[in-house]
């Protein structure tokens, strides 16, 4: 059966709408400022054997899907073969009505490979094989299919020892696409994971070349990578984290509880507290320093499945929305900074809607006048990043703020085919616009409210990301 839902109106319900998306919004280059992408698959401009490959492997939502409609793990992350695996996705699609991924399923079917049949068990092995072949093609590399999208700019999410060998390869070669590394330095802060904190930190001392047995030499030894992430291109750090850490705290005082964690010594909640609280206030300050822009993903509780982190690891589908109090600890997080006149540009994610309107208050607090929009409410995140979420952290971000500075969508995945998550966005912003211009809510003045959708599409993020001067 063919698509009837995704049409070129898909998501557009008034005349207004269909303008803003079809003058404005669509033909928007893509800057994709966060996402996990592999810098070596873009290096090496890999071509995927088959779609499973490109599409399930490591896609966490797929794989909750599959759990849900008792699909063995044997086809999730196991054996079984590819096609099998893709079988059992298509097998569950059609119970993902009004999830996100059936839409983010047939946007991707359609866009990349011109598929307009719905996927479901009658019709997986079909366009299996219909996406095998193109594959096959030179058109769909990775680099082609970044091309494909219009994407001018892609995030990768680096870990402050990584070598960022692809980055510079890319830049050397002259890759029409900025491909710009990300500090990710959460490894640095957890200090309550004892061997895995004491193994991170012996593999940054090779790194640097010197041993790092006290906090001033972490310190030390975090500025020089977060120097070179900079000669290399890096202008954004990105942190993700269970809470805010505001904990007053001394140097001498931390210096002791580093020296504690390096000899798996038992750590009070407040010693951890104080640990975190002084390593990303030091962080921010390097981050302010090189006027990067800074990151906040935080609330998340992971790897909640003992069973399945035993079985699989980390990281593997099983984390959720965390329901922690964060608004005194973010405040006092922000206020230092503020204090000591070192607060960069900040984008704050959040993923409990709970919180929504707490976080786009709390964030709002600390512009300065400096830089227009410079403490971002951020875009709809992990969870939240459908439909409903993204109407509401539009709606949040309007009543709290400027939704005219707004940065925009990003796609915050590990997949190359994510791309139309920019498209699903731009359509759900338009006909939020046009369903209040035609309302009387907003004046019916398309220069005005076009150029609102061309900013918040693309130009915003260029702006206040620096991109075109670097």
């Amino acid at each position: 059966m063919s698509q009837t839902f995704i049409t070129e109106d898909f998501l557009l319900h008034t005349e207004v709408a269909k303008k803003l998306y079809h003058e404005y919004a669509k033909s928007q280059p893509i800057y994709d400022y966060h996402n996990h992408l592999s810098p070596k698959d873009i290096a090496e401009d890999r071509q995927f054997e088959n779609i499973t490959q490109l599409w399930i492997e490591g896609d966490h939502y797929k794989w909750r899907a599959m759990r849900a409609n008792g699909i063995n793990e044997k086809y999730i992350t196991g054996d079984a073969s590819d096609l099998e695996k893709f079988k059992k996705y298509a097998e569950t699609l059609p119970y993902t009505l009004r999830n996100p991924l059936y839409h983010w399923t047939h946007l991707e079917l359609k866009n990349y490979f011109g598929i307009t049949e719905l996927l479901n068990a009658d019709s997986a092995e079909r366009i299996f094989h219909t996406c095998n072949e193109l594959l096959k093609t030179p058109e769909y590399s990775v680099r082609k299919l970044l091309l494909k999208m219009n994407v001018k700019m892609v995030g990768t999410t680096d870990d402050p020892t990584d070598d960022l060998a692809y980055h510079k390869q890319l830049k050397e070669e002259g890759f029409e696409i900025a491909v710009l590394p990300t500090f990710r330095p959460d490894k640095a802060t957890e200090i309550e994971k004892s061997l895995a904190f004491i193994n991170w930190i012996q593999k940054l001392a090779t790194v640097v070349g010197y041993a790092i047995s006290d906090y001033a030499t972490l310190i030390k030894a975090i500025a020089e990578r977060h120097d070179y992430f900079h000669e290399v291109g890096c202008r954004i750090s990105d942190h993700g984290h269970n809470n805010y850490y505001g904990a007053d705290f001394t140097a001498e005082e931390v210096d002791t509880i580093f020296k504690k964690g390096l000899q798996l010594q038992p750590l009070t909640s407040l010693e951890i507290e104080k640990y975190k609280s002084a390593v990303l206030n030091k962080i921010a300050t390097m981050n302010h320093s090189k006027s990067w822009v800074q990151q906040f993903h935080v609330g998340a509780i992971r790897n909640n499945n003992a069973k399945m982190m035993e079985v699989l690891g980390p990281d593997q589908g099983f984390d959720s929305i965390g329901d922690q109090i964060m608004a005194e600890n973010m405040s006092r997080f922000f206020g230092r900074l503020s204090i000591e006149n070192a607060l960069a540009k900040t984008i704050v994610y959040n993923l409990n809607p709970r919180d929504n309107e707490m976080i786009a208050s709390m964030v709002a607090n600390f512009n300065d006048g400096s830089v227009a929009g410079k403490m971002q409410y951020g875009a709809a995140w992990w969870f939240l990043d459908q439909k409903d979420g993204m109407e509401k952290q539009l709606d949040v971000l309007s009543n709290f703020g400027l939704l005219g500075r707004f940065v925009g969508m990003l796609t915050d995945s590990r997949s190359f085919l994510s791309f139309p998550r920019h498209e699903y966005f731009r359509r759900i912003l338009c006909n939020v616009l046009g369903e209040e211009v035609e309302k009387g809510e907003l004046p019916n003045d398309m220069q005005l409210i076009g150029t609102l959708v061309t900013n918040i599409c693309s130009q915003n993020a260029v702006q206040y990301f620096n991109f075109s001067k670097d």
